[in-house]
């Protein structure tokens, strides 16, 4: 009988059997284990998933907030103001930093920043930090130079303004994180900051971080509109550099020139000054950054007669021929006794604005009523904000008509116990010029995005002018205020050569703060006008605050209007309506002596015996130090200065073209003529200084050769 192999007589068991039951066993445990990874993977993989997810993208992404590129602001003419750039900044992710402290000594050495400020901020995160944002090109080439681990660069964008200290108040000023704080940046910053970016920081297996570009989930990046000014960047280059000129001059701490197009409420210029670089406007002070032409409230003084007369001319209380009697110098109104600035006796109408007498004014007033005169104040904008598109707009002072005292009307009427700003007093005359109607001053031309012009919204929703006079007496102010700058008036410095023009001088006493009381030596003096008189092109203020030594508005503010003026009118090609006196283009070449004589010694009755108009010509052109016309062989030739600047030939160019290069190189153009240019001083390839002047004499051909020869000495 054969032998039975799977049966174990001691054991009583096969061996098969084990077999059998230890494979069951081992995979009944591998099935166990098989269901546990399944459900374990299950569990993070449906479960947990966006929990490891979103742990996972922390390790190896992070998301930065970087500023956004905000829209370009424009001149008129489309030359970039204020743009951004493209900068470097460090971060750092202090969880990558070996040795802090180290790292916190390198980088003071480059950014110098104290050192234990550096270890505050790299231990203040595990995960990101800021070391220094916006760095300059030197300091982030440094910083990579240093090559620290866990220390990177960024890019953001940075605001940037070509023209440094260029219409910096119009154009304002942005903080570290590009939210606008002044000017044209605050009150549109909604629109020219677009949407923030987002950058993704990405980082591989050993942590090492790179540029993942823009995050793709969030609201989808839109940049910022761009805004065009009304500014022209020469226009402007010319009324701040007059209005430098005019402090350094006068010593006034503060002054304000506005140039306007009196037929729409463009201002083609807005000068201040002080005034800052808006590139580094944290290290300003706040007086600098101040608009004082939409924001300062001063008493408008004689300026203010304007508004007198056009009342009282639309009333029909008065005429320009009406005689009153001034009194030799003072009138009692209300049981006080005001004093004028000298004794007159008897003046018409006309004399009384051209002279400045305040006793007419007030005499003139009386008769309107300050009912009546009260209303034509607030039609002309005084006493509420005129809606410039500028952030910080003052309101004026103006007393409700139940406050004013029986002294009111007298004070009113010659500028006093009343506030206004440049901008309210500007776009009145601006009024008066046009033919009456009152439009909003305004700096912004449009909106752009692309090459859509947005439509304009909020401040920039236009505005319908209103009617403040009727266009009758708008003429019959200008021709009075033509008498205010020709001989026996108080504005005579301020006559063009080759314009008509015409405004209206002011010195307003300020008030003292130690004794309460008017000063007798701190004013406002202040010129406003505009020309040409029958066509106006330009409104023109200017305004200076407390002149050291002569400080009538006529003596230290029309020469400065006249002196924007006649470039301002030569820049846009403004036909001229007066002839060019000969003896000009005689005196044209000579220094301009005036600017270095001071202006004690100038009379206008230096002049008196000359004819009018040669007289007027002469006097605004030319005068040596004593005051005294120049003849034809006192005429200087300008040499050789040894500067930096070579004096390009202007032949045959036109006065625009020659006004233009001047502007770009920093010469100072001296335009005699018209038509085309024949004749210059100094000659083509001279080396001369910055802001020299320089005299080109337009005529055709012909002309030319019909004149004497010049003689030079």
């Amino acid at each position: 009988m054969p032998q039975n192999r799977d049966y174990d007589v001691e054991g009583g068991r096969t061996s098969v059997g084990t077999s059998a039951n230890r494979l069951l066993i081992v995979a009944g445990l591998a099935l166990l284990w098989m269901v546990g990874v399944s459900g374990r993977l299950a569990y993070l993989q449906l479960i947990r998933h966006s929990d490891y997810m979103a742990r996972a993208l922390r390790q190896q992404q992070r998301t930065i907030d970087i500023s956004p590129k905000r829209g370009e602001i424009y001149d008129r003419n489309m030359h970039p103001l204020a743009m951004s750039i493209q900068v470097d900044s460090a971060f750092a992710v202090p969880s990558e930093v070996p040795d802090i402290s180290l790292a916190a000594r390198l980088v003071s050495g480059v950014l110098g920043v104290p050192r234990d400020v550096l270890e505050e901020r790299l231990g203040a995160s595990n995960s990101f930090v800021w070391v220094q944002r916006k760095l300059p090109p030197e300091q982030a080439e440094a910083i990579q130079a240093l090559n620290l681990k866990g220390i990177y660069l960024q890019k953001e964008n940075q605001r940037f303004y070509p023209k440094r200290d260029l219409a910096a108040h119009v154009l304002g000023f942005v903080d570290p994180d590009e939210k606008g704080l002044g000017g044209i940046e605050s009150e549109l910053d909604g629109l020219i900051r677009g949407k923030s970016e987002r950058v993704m920081v990405m980082a591989d297996a050993r942590q090492h971080h790179f540029d993942g570009g823009l995050k793709a989930d969030g609201p989808p990046y839109e940049r910022g509109a761009s805004v065009v000014l009304t500014l022209d960047e020469k226009i402007q280059y010319i009324a701040e550099r007059e209005l430098a000129a005019a402090i350094a001059k006068t010593h006034a701490p503060a002054g304000t020139v506005i140039v306007m197009n009196p037929n729409n409420g463009e201002i083609l210029a807005l000068a201040n000054w002080p005034k800052f670089n808006p590139n580094s406007a944290v290290s300003a002070p706040a007086e600098a950054r101040m608009n004082r032409a939409v924001s300062a409230i001063y008493e408008p003084g004689s300026t203010f007669k304007l508004i007198t007369l056009a009342a009282a001319f639309d009333q029909n209380v008065t005429r320009p021929d009406e005689i009153f009697d001034c009194e030799n110098g003072s009138v009692i109104v209300a049981g006080h006794r005001i004093h004028d600035h000298k004794p007159f006796g008897l003046l018409t109408v006309s004399e009384i604005l051209a002279k400045s007498s305040d006793v007419g004014a007030i005499k003139v007033a009386m008769r309107l009523g300050a009912p009546k005169f009260y209303d034509y104040i607030r039609a002309f904008g005084f006493g509420s904000p005129t809606g410039v598109d500028m952030p910080g707009e003052s309101r004026g002072l103006l007393h409700r008509l139940e406050h004013w005292t029986p002294i009111s009307i007298g004070a009113v009427s010659m500028g006093q116990e009343v506030g206004v700003t440049p901008i309210q007093l500007i776009a009145a005359v601006s009024a008066i010029a046009n033919g009456g109607t009152l439009y909003r001053p305004h700096v912004v031309a449009e909106l752009r995005r692309g090459q859509e012009v947005l439509p304009g919204e909020g401040p920039l929703a236009p505005v319908e002018p209103r009617s403040a006079i009727n266009p009758q007496t708008a003429a019959t102010l200008r021709r009075l205020m033509e008498g205010v700058v020709l001989k026996g008036g108080t504005g005579t410095l301020a006559r063009l050569d080759g314009w008509t023009s015409a405004g209206k001088t002011g010195s307003a006493q300020k008030i003292d703060p130690n004794t309460g009381r008017y000063s007798p030596t701190q004013l406002i003096a202040s010129f406003t006008g505009f020309a040409p008189i029958n066509d106006p092109a330009i409104t023109i203020l200017v305004s200076l605050d407390s002149p050291v030594g002569p400080h009538e508005g006529g003596m230290v503010a029309a020469p400065v209007f006249k002196r924007v003026a006649e470039q301002v009118l030569t820049y846009l090609d403004v036909p001229r309506d007066v002839p060019v006196n000969p003896k000009l283009v005689q005196t044209a070449y000579q220094q301009d002596a005036a600017d270095d004589a001071s202006l004690e010694d100038f009379t206008v009755a230096d002049f008196s015996s000359q004819p009018d108009d040669a007289a007027s010509n002469i006097a605004n052109a030319d005068v040596s130090s004593s005051g005294k016309a120049a003849t034809p062989s006192a005429v200087m030739v300008s040499v050789d200065e040894g500067g930096e600047i070579t004096v390009p030939d202007f032949s045959g160019k036109t006065m625009r073209d020659v006004s233009e290069q001047c502007l770009r190189l920093g010469l100072n153009p001296v335009l005699v003529g018209t038509s085309l240019s024949t004749g210059q001083m100094p000659a083509p390839g001279v080396k001369v200084k910055h802001g020299a002047k320089v005299t080109v004499e337009f005529g055709t051909p012909e002309a030319k050769a019909a004149k004497p020869a010049r003689t030079k000495n």
